[in-house]
């Protein structure tokens, strides 16, 4: 189960891609978790995904 709390979601969401996954599609796909549902969470409190630094910033 991932964090419903945008600020823990983040920090979750981070740390697996630093340490598991090549990018944010395989992510969700590995851990089986809607996309939209997080990209809508992360991006209301400011954050985006980079490609190319395979964070939310």
């Amino acid at each position: 189960m991932i964090p419903q709390d945008p600020i823990m979601l983040l920090s979750f969401i981070n740390m697996k891609l630093r340490d598991s996954y090549e990018n944010f599609d395989a992510l969700c796909e590995g851990i089986d978790a809607d996309k939209e549902e997080i990209e809508k969470k992360l991006n209301g409190i400011g954050y985006h995904y980079d490609s190319a630094q395979n964070a939310f910033k």
